[in-house]
């Protein structure tokens, strides 16, 4: 504390001496907290980066008076308190919940990092992010040597933790890591030369992993269960006239409040007026159908869920590759709050013969390695059509959907993009994949295949080159 006393009224010459290190910095952080949110910085010296993350409420606790008093007078809409966050009564006298709780250069101070990070819960609700950022442990003698030399603001000694250790400390306080990573190879500007460095090398793989700043996001993994929600199962259907009957008869009855919502789009077969029989046919069931406004698999999934009741969304292709039957396991990993963005992956258990083709396997495991990298989180099959999240969620991604724009005619990768920017943790179902028994794959290996690279590349300079 006293040194941070004695540093508080030269932090902003530091802030100034390594501006480009922190705009740096910030820019990610913004990337990963949108504004508008209720956010909890603790260790926040003087507020700034607070601050640059645009809270609609704001809150910042640091152990150094002078800082807070620095803090106050550079941002009066926010509130500071002093305090030692490893104080639990300090933490009581918090009012939560927050929607991010930041911990920024922060649990390397923590004299008992798991005893910390578990008296967080009582400032969280199921929604809320963790963010952890720090110091990679491989710049060490860097950060050392340049202290010496003055050109780094001077710090007491830090327990320098590795990616491993934050992971087992959140695990023993009861939060479970969502994605990580790795920023910042250089940190300084270089005549511009380090903005593209960090761009376009810092974020490849292996490169990355040399990199400054770690950025870490978890959630709570305490009671995350919804309950028994209502839900919404969204079929998608173009010419799959002999397969609507099917759906109907063999999805399970999985939850109270239940509907089979029906998005035709232009077909030539019937399917619209078949549609219509079905539900005569079924009047114990609650079933609707629409006909969509554009083209395209992803706008009909969007006019779905525009339109869906229930609580719970879930896609089911109306080819009947992916088994209705199969539809409550996806249900549950969200009910029972396993994940918060459930897709499927038809590349675990054996499939049918000509279920998939060859050049199909090969490019789905293709994607499956590049989205991993681009996502931070573990893909085994981008492909596959059948997703399931929350409407809350869903509106989350819709409305941060100008980050991206109306790139994608399939609808799957709109929402893994979206799902990654919202900071979702998704759990893959690993499914039976059937061949089609009814009309033809609307899906073009080499059309699709090329637009699914583009896609690929605007991904990249999405999430990664930013």
């Amino acid at each position: 504390m006293a040194l941070s006393d004695r540093l508080a009224p030269d932090r902003h010459r530091w802030l100034r001496r390594n501006a480009f290190f922190h705009e740096e910095d910030e820019r990610y952080l913004r990337f990963l907290v949108p504004p508008g949110l209720r956010v909890l910085a603790l260790g926040c010296g003087t507020g700034d980066g607070l601050a640059s993350l645009r809270p609609a409420q704001g809150v910042g606790i640091d152990l150094s008076p002078r800082m807070i008093e620095v803090a106050r007078g550079l941002h009066p809409d926010f509130t500071f308190h002093v305090g030692d966050i490893e104080d639990p009564a300090v933490l009581a006298s918090i009012r939560g919940p927050f929607d991010v709780v930041l911990l920024a250069d922060t649990i390397g101070d923590l004299e008992d990092c798991e005893t910390t990070l578990a008296s967080l819960h009582g400032l969280c609700s199921r929604e809320t992010r963790l963010v952890i950022v720090y110091h990679s442990k491989l710049w060490a003698p860097i950060l050392e040597l340049a202290e010496r030399a003055g050109l780094k603001m001077p710090q007491v000694e830090l327990n320098w933790l590795n990616s491993e250790d934050i992971a087992g400390l959140l695990r023993l306080a009861d939060f479970e890591i969502i994605k990580r990573e790795w920023r910042l190879l250089c940190p300084k500007r270089i005549l511009g030369i380090g903005r593209l460095v960090n761009r376009f090398l810092g974020t490849l793989p292996l490169l990355r992993q040399l990199a400054l700043r770690t950025y870490v996001i978890a959630q709570p993994a305490r009671d995350r269960a919804l309950g028994q929600p209502s839900a919404t199962v969204v079929v998608p259907c173009r010419n799959e006239r002999g397969n609507i009957a099917a759906i109907v008869e063999r999805l399970p009855r999985f939850c109270d409040g239940l509907e089979i919502l029906f998005v035709e789009g232009g077909s030539s077969d019937g399917t619209w007026e078949e549609i219509g029989r079905v539900i005569d046919a079924y009047p114990d069931r609650r079933i609707r159908r629409f006909r969509q406004d554009g083209s395209g698999k992803g706008d009909a999934v969007r006019k779905g869920f525009a339109e869906a009741g229930g609580e719970v969304l879930i896609i089911l292709d109306a080819d009947l590759s992916v088994p209705p039957e199969a539809i409550p396991k996806f249900y549950a990993a969200l009910a029972t709050g396993k994940g918060t963005f459930i897709n499927g992956t038809r590349l675990v258990y054996p499939r049918e013969e000509k279920a998939m083709r060859l050049l199909n396997r090969i490019g789905n495991r293709f994607f499956s390695m590049l989205f991993t990298y681009l996502l931070n989180q573990r893909f085994t099959d981008t492909l596959c059509g059948t997703k399931a999240l929350t409407k809350n969620h869903y509106q989350r991604i819709a409305t941060d959907r100008a980050y991206f724009g109306d790139f994608d005619p399939f609808g799957d990768f709109d929402l893994i993009f979206g799902a990654a920017k919202q900071n979702l943790k998704v759990v893959e179902i690993p499914i039976r994949y059937a061949a089609r028994t009814y009309g033809e794959t609307q899906i073009s290996r080499f059309r699709d295949g090329l637009l699914l690279m583009r896609m690929v590349g605007f991904a990249w300079r999405k999430l990664k080159a930013i």
